[in-house]
């Protein structure tokens, strides 16, 4: 059985997806970028600022599921710019200190032009 994820915490979709599915033990998330929840403005200018914004959005939807940081498995990060990989990093790791696995590339463009995305796979049971 599939369970809808949705928080009024993190951005709600902009497209036809679910902030995050949970099938069975795991949760999958879409992707989330830096949007204010609230008002669904872009967050911050700098790489800093965006990744910040985009680890309460994480944040919010795990804990929906009654998740944390230390239940997620697999990351998957996509950044406009890998030059902003080592400020990236340095927010990243603040969420992340168990150190799932994970994937980082760089795209062309993201939803919004915003400066990175990312998701998880998290095991909720």
């Amino acid at each position: 059985m599939l369970k809808k994820i949705a928080t009024d915490k993190a951005p709600a979709a902009i497209g036809p997806y679910s902030q995050a599915i949970v099938a069975g033990d795991t949760l999958y998330s879409s992707g989330q970028i830096a949007l204010d929840p609230a008002t669904g403005n872009v967050v911050g200018e700098t790489i800093v600022e965006q990744a910040e914004q985009v680890m309460k959005n994480l944040g919010a939807v795990l804990a929906e599921a009654g998740a944390d940081y230390s239940k997620v498995v697999k990351t998957t990060c996509f950044l406009a710019d890998m030059g902003d990989f080592a400020a990236f990093n340095e927010v990243y790791g603040k969420y992340f200190t168990d150190k799932p696995a994970r994937s980082c590339v760089a795209v062309k463009t993201l939803p919004k032009n915003v400066l990175c995305e990312v998701e998880v796979i998290a095991y909720i049971g």
